[in-house]
């Protein structure tokens, strides 16, 4: 029994020692008895004792690796040094457990060897400006290259393109004068956007000034040719009302010498007297000497004077 229990108890601890659990993201490769057996994917797992091996514990999750820079030559004969990065991503862990012995190393230098070849057919100026080129055919030539590794090349980025010291300060002057040369037209075209702006004020500064003139002027208008019409208004009125009241001889006299009255205190040098109101005139100095008290004259008298006055009245 003892023995027995002994076995079971071994047993149960082999079983539970070869247990594994492939985790997500993972996969694992399985020889038996030194040969290629399997490859376990995520969930549970059971290998047998002694026989069984895990030969690769592998990631299927995408990998980066930046590779030192590379000295290449362009087609104008320029020195640079350009690094690298490239994203791949494991697809077959059975070929790229046997496919190739050290696959970093052997994408390393498929990577220098294809970037070479395509940086020797481009100058110096096209190297600079067709960093998407060159990243599409890298990819290219490595995905094709590594499909037997079990690897798919995702992307491929140059992230660094370094020219000899030289070349560097040339092109630092070259970019110096070029930003300096858009900041000069930058601020050119802000001064003329300026002075089109404040030439533009002035203007309608002046048209509105034009217009407030004129208004003006026509409101002035306005009201002296309002003015002009009450006058006329007036005036019109006042005949029209001496018209109804039906004035006789006697009160157009009068309103003749009060006219004349106006005139003479104006500024007139001669004044011509129309003979209607001549004789009015002398009636006016008559009762005037009359009224004296000096003359000597009683009542009588100046009533008779008073009623001859008026018979020449009428």
């Amino acid at each position: 029994m003892i023995l027995v229990i002994l076995l079971i108890i071994l047993v149960l601890v082999l079983i539970v020692t070869n247990i594994r659990i492939v985790p997500q993201a993972k996969a694992y490769v399985i020889e038996r008895l030194g040969a290629y057996n399997g490859t376990w994917q995520v969930g549970l797992h059971v290998k047998i004792p002694l026989i069984d091996k895990i030969a690769k514990k592998i990631s299927l999750k995408e990998h980066v690796i930046d590779f030192p820079p590379q000295p290449v030559i362009t087609k104008d004969n320029v020195t640079m040094e350009i690094d690298t990065v490239i994203y791949f991503q494991i697809t077959d862990p059975k070929l790229y457990t046997y496919g190739v012995e050290n696959p970093m190393a052997a994408i390393e230098n498929l990577t220098a060897t294809t970037l070479r070849n395509i940086i020797g057919e481009l100058e110096l100026d096209g190297t600079l400006t067709s960093r998407e080129i060159i990243n599409s055919k890298i990819r290219i030539v490595l995905d094709e290259a590594t499909d037997a590794w079990g690897i798919k090349i995702n992307r491929v980025e140059v992230r660094n393109i370094l020219p000899p010291k030289d070349i560097q300060t040339a092109m630092q002057k070259q970019m110096r004068a070029e930003r300096e040369r858009r900041e000069a037209i930058l601020r050119a075209e802000g001064e003329k956007k300026s002075a089109i702006l404040i030439a533009e004020g002035q203007k309608e500064a002046k048209i509105l000034e034009a217009e407030a003139e004129k208004q003006a002027a026509i409101k002035q208008a306005e009201g002296e040719a309002e003015a002009i019409l009450m006058v006329q208004k007036a005036t019109a009125d006042g005949i029209k009302m001496l018209k109804d009241a039906g004035p006789n001889r006697e009160i157009i006299a009068l309103k003749g010498l009060e006219s004349f009255a106006a005139a003479a205190d104006g500024r007139a040098t001669k004044i011509i007297i129309p003979s209607e109101l001549q004789g009015l005139a002398g009636l006016a100095t008559a009762v005037e000497e009359l009224m004296k008290p000096d003359k000597g004259y009683g009542s009588q008298a100046l009533r008779e004077g008073s009623s001859q006055d008026e018979a020449q009245v009428k």
